[in-house]
């Protein structure tokens, strides 16, 4: 069959020849085995004809899906217009109507004194700025950040630049319900994570490097979705500004309203010194963009910045992006829509004892999977141990990545694409575009509850667990729907 059919040929000989020609970095392809040909809003097409229900959205670089009528216009006005679209960081009426409506965006407290900077295409380009900015500011060399943060993928760029000094990062505790570091979650949870930070910034003996910056996730994304209770980002602020150390937000997965408001700061109210922007902000293109208060700009000509900062096409997809979020009010429809949704993925949670925890804000959504059976006896144990048989109500069970990974190939089969994160790969990711129906956010749920529910037998099923097993309901059993795949 011709490959220019998109028919079984291709979905099977390109991802064969992917795999011989392609460096074993390749992540996305393992897991997801398809060959997309077509998409629009949620769906994608593979080449074997299947329709899919892409959860995953670019690791949630589309907030308005695949090729959005908006976005495509924008970047076809570009095309026809004769415009430069490699512009280095000239100004041009494309990035120039850009900054105009981010700044529309923008908390308060920051645009009013605001600075941006276009950084090389990428996330981490923003992060390694970000660094250099506030160490030029404040002369100090060390980075506070949090347990299971994830803020890029290179780790040596600025280091072996010839005018970089090492960073000396210094890790904080990120407060959480489910795997508290205190074991007690919950106010007290965040309030002990808050202390041991004041606690470490003022003992002079702690060994921290003196901090140039704090760089935190309001939602950690790829950690596992656990967002940072908002209480305790006002402390990080009040903690940060008492000492005179720059709050950088890392804004990358939570911003252009995925959370449920337009940056997921505003949520506590806090303004922080420096914002990284990246993935939704260009649209579905490559953009990453530094905000910060305008006294911090000290950076000397030709600072980290890249050769492909001013992508036209980007900027026009990031303006038409913003805007059309902000106009039709995304934010506030993601925080109700999100909201429904993760009722529903509790309730699975109620139902089946491999789902430890359905946790998220807006439509940034997660659920982790654990081992029951093993946490049961690990308890036991401890507290036989400990002579504290009530403890064995309080422990979390151990994460279960293997059973994450069947869950992620379950949905496959129903026509639905997830992601794994979390610190052990044990939690399913859901990042639908902001542009999801009601309809589709129902289909979603269905094919992930079928999905689990499956999973979990054929993990009980093949000896992984005990009398209890992954697949028990807590309430009550009800028999698996699943549902065929969507059409060829």
């Amino acid at each position: 069959m011709a490959e220019s059919s998109y028919g079984g040929c291709v979905s099977a000989g390109i991802p064969r020849r992917q795999s011989a020609r392609e460096s074993a970095a390749r992540t996305y392809a393992r897991a997801l085995p398809i060959v997309p040909v077509r998409a629009r809003g949620l769906t994608i097409e593979g080449a074997d004809g299947r329709r899919y229900l892409d959860c995953l959205s670019g690791a949630g670089a589309l907030a308005l899906g695949h090729n959005h009528p908006v976005v495509l216009e924008a970047i076809r006005k570009v095309l026809d217009s004769g415009a430069p679209l490699h512009a280095l960081d000239l100004a041009t009426p494309v990035e120039d109507a850009f900054v105009t409506e981010l700044f529309r965006t923008l908390p308060a407290g920051l645009a009013d004194h605001a600075r941006v900077q276009f950084c090389g295409p990428g996330g981490t380009d923003a992060v390694e700025a970000a660094f250099k900015l506030v160490r030029a500011a404040t002369g100090r060399t060390g980075m506070l950040t949090f347990t299971g943060s994830r803020h890029g993928r290179t780790t040596t760029a600025l280091e072996t630049s010839q005018e970089a000094a090492v960073v000396r990062v210094t890790r904080l505790p990120y407060p959480q319900d489910y795997r508290c570091p205190f074991g007690v979650g919950g106010t007290r949870g965040a309030e002990l994570a808050a202390r041991w930070t004041e606690y470490l910034l003022d003992d002079l003996e702690s060994g921290a490097p003196g901090p140039a910056g704090m760089i935190v996730e309001p939602v950690q994304g790829e950690g596992g979705i656990i967002p940072a209770p908002d209480a305790w980002m006002r402390r990080m602020r009040q903690i940060t500004a008492a000492r005179s150390i720059p709050l950088i937000a890392d804004e990358a997965h939570t911003g252009v309203g995925r959370t449920g408001a337009f940056w997921a700061v505003e949520h506590s109210g806090i303004t922080p010194d420096v914002m990284i922007l990246s993935k939704a902000i260009g649209g579905s293109l490559p953009l990453a963009v530094l905000v910060y208060r305008d006294d911090l700009d000290r950076c000397e000509r030709g600072a980290p910045a890249g050769t492909f900062r001013g992508n036209q096409l980007a900027l026009a997809a990031g303006t038409a992006t913003l805007t059309y979020v902000r106009e039709n009010g995304l934010a506030e429809r993601a925080s109700v829509l999100g909201a429904r949704m993760l009722c529903r993925l509790r309730d699975l949670g109620q139902r089946l004892s491999c789902v430890g925890e359905a946790r998220g804000r807006g439509l940034t959504l997660g659920v982790e999977l654990v081992d029951p059976e093993l946490g049961f006896r690990q308890a036991e144990a401890e507290a036989a141990w400990s002579g504290a048989a009530e403890s064995a109500a309080t422990d979390s069970h151990p994460a279960a990545p293997e059973l994450a990974a069947a869950v992620e190939r379950e949905c496959l089969r129903r026509g639905l694409i997830v992601e794994l994160g979390g610190r052990h790969a044990s939690v399913v990711r859901l990042l639908p575009p902001l542009t999801i129906s009601d309809e589709q956010a129902d289909a979603v749920l269905d094919r992930l509850s079928d999905a689990v529910e499956a999973a979990a037998r054929g993990h009980t099923s093949h000896g992984q667990t005990g009398p209890s097993g992954l697949a028990h309901h807590r309430h009550g059993d009800r028999s698996a729907r699943v549902e065929q795949p969507v059409g060829r």
